[in-house]
C-alpha cells in the first residue's frame, strides 16, 4: 500500500447511490480515498490517467455499462486495476464468457458483499 501521503485512490461507479455512498464510507473508514459516481457516462468525463490505483464498476448500468466503461477506462489508462460489481451472478457470467474470458473471476465482486470479504478484494488487487 501506498503511504498515508499517497493513499490509494479508488473509483466507484454504480447506478444506485446507497452502494456508492455505502462503499464509500466503509473504504475511506479504513484509509483509502474515495471518488463516486452515479452515471458511468459522467464518471468516464472525469476520468484521468495515473490518478486511481483501482475502479470498482457496476456491471449493469443505463447509457454505459460497466463492461463498456471498462474497455474506455482502460484505453485511457491501462495500468489501472479494476474489478466489477454485480447483483445479478447469471448476468455477468454471460458476457464474462463472452466478451471477458480472460478476466479473473476473482475480478467480479457479488453484491451484497461482506465488508471483510471487500477489504480482501481490494487487497488482491493491490497485489
Amino acid at each position: 500500500m501506498k503511504n498515508k501521503k499517497n493513499k490509494i485512490k479508488i473509483l466507484i461507479v454504480d447506478d444506485e447511490d446507497d452502494i456508492t455512498l455505502s462503499f464509500k464510507r466503509i473504504l475511506e473508514f479504513h484509509g483509502f480515498e474515495v471518488d463516486t459516481f452515479n452515471d458511468s457516462s459522467l464518471a468516464l468525463s472525469k476520468f484521468e490517467v495515473n490518478y486511481y490505483d483501482i475502479a470498482l464498476l457496476d456491471i449493469k448500468m443505463p447509457h454505459l455499462d460497466g463492461f463498456d466503461l471498462y474497455k474506455k477506462i482502460k484505453e485511457i489508462d491501462n495500468n489501472i486495476r479494476i474489478c466489477f460489481l454485480t447483483a445479478s451472478e447469471a448476468y455477468y457470467q454471460q458476457y464474462r464468457e463472452k466478451d471477458f474470458h480472460e478476466l479473473s473471476r476473482d475480478l467480479f465482486i457479488q453484491k451484497p458483499i461482506e465488508l471483510e470479504e471487500l477489504l480482501k478484494r481490494i487487497d488482491y488487487m493491490l497485489k
